[in-house]
């Protein structure tokens, strides 16, 4: 199972159609609060969120993926999920011969109940060439075991991926990517006209290109909602980008509209958890986890929300 580390879950941006984001009060949340769960119990050992537009799956340590939002439910024997508007791919103890692995795909408005959609085995981890096992290793879902494949909410939904980019995270927007390397240096491409690239211009790129602004800063996360874009750095620091319209990116007011060289827009909701609405074209850290003496270590995003499971900080 991919496991974030042991910690306590954040949530900031829009939680309209009920779905567990941060006290639970609002439709939108504009700062980082933490996370409560209703549906999966007091006790329940979070070690993974998934979130899409209208729902979030949560997955625990035992294994277990709860749905929270439009569309309830939940399934055992789970390693990881992902989870989309058209698709809710599941990765589970396999029920076939083989030694792998089963990834499942299932209609979200399913509850994980019947069968799935499409199914297939995922073999074991990949080794190198040279048989010793030097494969990237791989992250959560969309990346599939060896990352040399990742899942893809159209068809086909088996990708293959060149194995020189050497990922270890894989990241899909509505309109860009994000790809985690195993030097922790940070690729984005495909479109930026909200700024989700993080190249301080709102073009789009056809081809991954190195996120210049975190050069000489190693990441160990990334993560991609629809038009924003969050990293965690190997010192546990957010760093947030892109629209911002349901407070996602949990960023402050304060010298935003004053910077003529950052490409700035006002919008409506607040994902980026920096306090407000307003977007960035560029990475800006988080200073909420920064105050509160906490320290990231996991980070996922929906759309237009994020999370972030962080620990308290260890006094120097």
């Amino acid at each position: 199972m991919v496991e974030e580390p042991r910690g306590s879950w954040f949530g900031f941006g829009f939680c309209g159609f009920g779905q567990a984001l941060g006290s639970g009060r609002e439709p939108q949340v504009h700062s980082p609060e933490p996370l409560r769960v209703p549906d999966a119990g007091a006790d329940a050992d979070i070690c993974g969120v998934r979130a899409s537009w209208s729902y979030t799956a949560f997955l625990s340590r035992a294994g277990q993926v709860q749905l929270s939002g439009s569309v309830r439910g939940a399934a055992e024997g789970c390693r990881d999920a992902w989870a989309s508007e058209t698709l809710l791919v599941v990765l589970r103890d396999g029920r076939g011969p083989g030694p792998g692995p089963e990834l499942q795909a299932w209609a979200p408005d399913s509850a994980l109940c019947g069968e799935p959609l499409w199914a297939r085995t995922v073999a074991p981890e990949a080794q190198g060439e040279d048989g010793a096992g030097d494969s990237p290793r791989a992250g959560p879902l969309p990346l599939l075991p060896g990352a040399r494949a990742y899942v893809s909410p159209l068809p086909p939904l088996y990708r293959p991926l060149a194995p020189e980019l050497r990922a270890r995270r894989l990241e899909l927007g509505t309109e860009h990517a994000l790809l985690l390397d195993e030097a922790g240096q940070v690729y984005s491409w495909g479109g930026g006209r909200q700024g989700q690239l993080g190249h301080g211009t709102l073009e789009a790129e056809p081809e991954p290109r190195l996120l210049e602004a975190l050069q000489g800063l190693p990441m160990a996360e990334v993560a991609a909602g629809g038009w924003h874009s969050v990293c965690v750095s190997e010192t546990g620091d957010i760093y947030t980008w892109g629209w911002n319209e349901s407070g996602q990116l949990a960023l402050p007011t304060r010298s935003l509209a004053e910077d003529r060289d950052t490409v700035t827009e006002e919008s409506k909701y607040g994902q980026l958890g920096h306090g407000d609405t307003t977007s960035w074209d560029r990475p800006c850290r988080v200073e909420y986890f920064v105050d509160q003496q906490l320290q990231a270590v996991a980070v996922s995003c929906g759309p237009w929300n994020t999370y972030v499971c962080a620990v308290q900080r260890e006094k120097s």
